[in-house]
C-alpha cells in the first residue's frame, strides 16, 4: 500500500555506492576500482584505505580509465570505473563501445552525479542523455536505483553478474524509502496496486512518482505505480501486466524523453500493446544551474507534473 511508504531520512544514492563498495572489497577479492580523481565524490575512501592495491588513480584521463578497466576485465578482475555520469558516458563513448561493449568485458561503468539533481555545477555536467547512449549499446546492462538501500543492492549485485553494466546514481541527499531489499537485475518492483493507470518511474522520480500517487489516491484515481530500476533489459512482463489491467501509461525519469525509460516503454506497447502514454521527462533542453529541487520544477519532473500527466492520459483513455 502507498501509504506503507514513507522517508525514513535522506542519504545520497552515491554514500550507497561508496558503502556498498567498502563490503564488495571484504566479500570478493576481484573486485577492482578505478577513479578519474573523483575519489571523494564518489565516496569510495574506505575500500582504497582498505585495499590500496586494487585501487587504480587513473587522474582526469576517463578514456585511458576505460581502456585500463577492460585490460583488468580480460586478466579475470571485476573492474568498476568511477566518475561523474557525464565523464562516464559522454566523454568515453568511443572507448566503451571499442573495448568493452564490442568485446563483452565484464566492465561495470559505475556513474555518479547524474542528470537535474547534480545541480549547481550546470548544464555542462547535468548529462541528461546516458541512459538512450548506453542502452542501445549491445549486451549492456542499464541500472538506475532510486534511493542510498537499492543503490547499495545494485551494486553488490552488478559483481555477481558477467557483461558490462551501466549503473547510474546521484548526488543529493535523498528520501530513503525501499528497505533493505535483495536486488534482482531485470525484475520491476510494484510499489502500488491500482486499476486507472500504470505508473513506471526510474531513479529520483519514483519517491516524486510515490508523492503523486498519495495525492492522487486521495482523490480517487487508483494508480499502479511500479519501480523500474532496470532500463535494460526491461521487465516487459511486468510492463505489460500492468498495462493490460489499466489502460493507459505514465513514465518517470530524470532523463530526456528520447532514449529514457519511457522510449523503451512506448517500443515495447507499440509492438504488442498500443496505449495511450504521457512522459514525464526532460523535453529536448539543456540543465542549467540550480538547485535540485527547483530544477526539478522547472524542468517538469516533480510530483505535481506526474499527476498532471496522469490527469492527462485518463482523458486521453477515455
Amino acid at each position: 500500500m502507498i501509504s506503507n511508504i514513507v522517508s525514513e531520512g535522506k542519504k545520497a544514492t552515491r554514500n550507497g555506492f561508496g558503502d556498498a563498495m567498502t563490503e564488495l572489497g571484504q566479500q570478493n577479492p576481484n573486485v577492482v576500482a578505478l577513479c578519474a580523481d573523483l575519489v571523494g565524490s564518489l565516496k569510495i575512501q574506505q575500500f582504497i584505505a582498505n585495499h590500496p592495491e586494487r585501487f587504480f588513480q587513473v587522474g582526469i584521463a576517463e578514456a585511458n580509465m576505460i581502456g585500463i578497466a577492460a585490460g583488468l576485465a580480460t586478466a579475470g578482475k571485476i573492474p568498476y570505473t568511477t566518475t561523474f555520469a557525464n565523464f562516464s558516458t559522454g566523454r568515453v563513448y568511443d572507448q566503451i563501445r571499442q573495448s568493452v561493449a564490442y568485446s563483452h568485458k565484464n566492465v561495470k561503468i559505475c556513474a555518479s552525479h547524474a542528470g537535474l539533481t547534480l545541480g549547481e555545477d550546470g548544464a555542462t555536467h547535468q548529462i541528461l542523455e546516458d541512459i538512450g547512449m548506453m542502452k542501445m549499446l549491445p549486451g549492456f546492462t542499464v541500472i538506475n536505483p532510486c534511493d542510498y538501500a537499492q543503490t547499495k543492492a545494485a551494486t553488490l549485485a552488478i559483481a555477481e553478474h558477467h557483461g558490462p553494466v551501466y549503473l547510474r546514481f546521484g548526488r543529493p541527499g535523498w528520501p530513503m524509502f525501499m528497505g533493505d531489499q535483495p536486488f534482482e537485475i531485470g525484475k520491476a518492483l510494484p510499489l502500488n496496486e491500482g486499476s486507472d493507470v500504470s505508473i513506471f518511474a526510474t531513479g529520483h522520480l519514483v519517491w516524486k512518482a510515490v508523492e503523486a500517487v498519495k495525492e492522487l489516491e486521495a482523490e480517487g484515481i487508483s494508480c499502479d505505480l511500479i519501480n523500474i530500476h532496470t532500463i535494460k533489459p526491461l521487465d516487459e512482463e511486468a510492463v505489460l501486466d500492468s498495462v493490460l489491467k489499466t489502460k493507459c501509461v505514465v513514465t518517470a525519469e530524470e532523463h530526456q524523453m528520447n532514449g529514457g525509460l519511457g522510449d523503451s516503454i512506448a517500443q515495447l506497447l507499440a509492438r504488442k500493446l498500443p496505449t495511450p502514454m504521457e512522459f514525464v521527462a526532460v523535453k529536448d533542453s539543456f540543465g542549467e544551474s540550480g538547485t535540485p529541487d527547483d530544477l526539478l520544477k522547472k524542468y517538469g519532473l516533480d510530483s505535481s507534473d506526474i499527476i498532471s500527466a496522469v490527469k492527462s492520459v485518463l482523458q486521453r483513455k477515455k
